[in-house]
């Protein structure tokens, strides 16, 4: 018995190990807040893959707590529990709904273009997603992923525009 066992491990052994091979773990680094409960709660709600158009991403297996990665080469990176970002103006803030109404207000970082990293304004722990442009468009996977990131409390911040700053700017003469 134990040497049709051994025989069994070594003819299953190659296929498991090429199986393997073709979607390798993604290496990350964790966010310094990444062992949030709360991010836990993100992770598991992730979705299995994102599509876009014609192409579907699937989810890659990530080394680091409180991330996600999809497509093969990586086409986006999710981290939970990055730095929680201050008001600013050098940053664009959209405020996106998702298919089913979850608002999220995500800050836009489009420095490495045509890589854009979207980091949550309005959620604690905060969300980094960082999305190859070339590949797949941001409206994909944010909707994608906001089932899982609008379950995060909302800590205060919105997005503002001129007129919540200074209601008179825009009124006509």
């Amino acid at each position: 018995m134990n040497r049709q066992r051994a025989v069994l491990a070594a003819a299953c052994f190659p296929l498991v190990a090429a199986l393997a091979a073709c979607t390798p773990t993604v290496a990350l680094e964790p966010a310094a807040g990444a062992a949030d409960p709360a991010c836990a709660a993100v992770t598991v709600r992730l979705p299995g893959e994102i599509d876009e158009g014609t192409t579907t991403f699937v989810q890659r297996e990530t080394n680091a707590q409180a991330t996600g990665a999809w497509g093969d080469p990586t086409v986006v990176v999710l981290h939970c529990g990055v730095a929680q970002p201050a008001p600013t103006s050098d940053l664009p803030c959209n405020t996106v709904v998702d298919n089913v109404g979850n608002s999220i207000d995500w800050l836009v970082d489009d420095s490495q273009d045509p890589v854009f990293t979207f980091t949550t304004y309005d959620k604690a722990p905060a969300v980094s997603v960082t999305i190859d442009y070339d590949s797949i468009g941001s409206a994909s996977v944010l909707n994608a992923i906001s089932i899982a990131v609008s379950q995060l409390p909302e800590n205060g911040h919105h997005c503002i525009g001129l007129d919540d700053v200074n209601p008179t700017a825009t009124a006509a003469p």
